[in-house]
């Protein structure tokens, strides 16, 4: 497993970081994702990050569970609820939404043009990619995360 350091982006904004896995420093191989609206970013080499088991290998999901950020998904990221419905906000190196994702999506709330699953949407290129989970979408409460951020 890539090593792993957290530092402030912003240090007068708190939970604002980074986490950088260490490795090659070639900035044309890396990938960093944008969780919205903690402001974390997350930043590694593509195709280095290990399969967490939850989604498609290097979904949204997928690198959510692998650095520490909190997308829930009550059917274990296998396309079979909406819980890990998420807005894409930037980037264009994600994988194209399949029939089954598509199908789901129509039972999401909320749905948007730029609106996919978090376990479906893979990423298939290094780039920057911003994502934003629904306010809605944050179940923080029943998974004991801090109540502030539901809130916000």
């Amino acid at each position: 497993m890539p090593e792993i350091s957290h530092k402030p982006v912003n240090p007068t904004v708190p939970g604002d970081t980074t986490i950088q896995a260490s490795g090659d420093d070639s900035l044309d191989n890396m990938v960093a994702v944008t969780f919205l609206p903690e402001g974390k970013v997350v930043q590694f080499e593509f195709g280095t990050m290990p399969y967490d088991h939850h989604g498609k290998p290097m979904s949204i999901l997928d690198v959510a569970e692998n650095y520490g950020v909190f997308l829930d998904h009550a059917c274990g990221g296998v396309c079979a609820c909406t819980t890990c419905h998420i807005w894409v906000k930037e980037g264009d190196g994600l994988s194209e939404a399949e029939d089954d994702e598509i199908d789901r999506l129509d039972m999401a709330a909320d749905q948007q043009l730029n609106s996919r699953l978090g376990c479906q949407a893979v990423i298939t290129k290094p780039g920057n990619y911003v994502v934003e989970i629904p306010s809605w979408n944050r179940n923080y409460t029943s998974e004991g995360k801090p109540l502030t951020l539901a809130d916000k």
